[in-house]
């Protein structure tokens, strides 16, 4: 495993809308390994794979030292509202509170394209939607100025 140069929001990649994930073999199994040591490398609860150059749909999340790999995510359902601060690996030093869901139902495929579903809340359900923001070309300081 390595450690990836993560782009910063100045970068076009970042504004793009990922491709599907359609490969699950070793070369998707090495990046899902490389942005996780990136992810805890730098210290940060999720990291996109836009944010590394890469424009799939696919994400990691580290919450409570729990690692989560979602590809290729669909949003079924999202309910409640939260404000919290966000921050982002792209947007290093800024933070600010941003509005979100504060329940999430989101269907994903995992390493080996295997269906699953997930239904998160708060702080989880903030990290699922912060990045799958990334995958639609949406960084959460788009989301202050009023665009989607």
């Amino acid at each position: 495993m390595s450690t990836l140069k993560i782009l910063t929001f100045e970068n076009e990649i970042l504004h793009k809308v990922c491709k599907p994930v359609v490969h699950f073999d070793e070369n998707l199994w090495d990046l899902l390994d490389d942005m996780k040591e990136t992810l805890l490398f730098n210290k940060g609860v999720g990291l996109a794979a836009p944010q590394v150059g890469v424009l799939k749909r696919a994400f990691v999340i580290n919450v409570n030292s729990c690692f989560f790999e979602v590809l290729n995510p669909k949003i079924l359902k999202i309910s409640g509202s939260q404000c919290g601060q966000e921050g982002c690996l792209s947007i290093p030093g800024k933070y600010a509170d941003v509005t979100r869901p504060n329940f999430v139902t989101v269907e994903f495929v995992d390493r080996f394209g295997k269906r699953m579903t997930l239904c998160a809340t708060e702080f989880m359900a903030r990290a699922i939607l912060h990045e799958n923001d990334h995958l639609n070309g949406i960084l959460y300081t788009d989301l202050l100025k009023g665009k989607k």
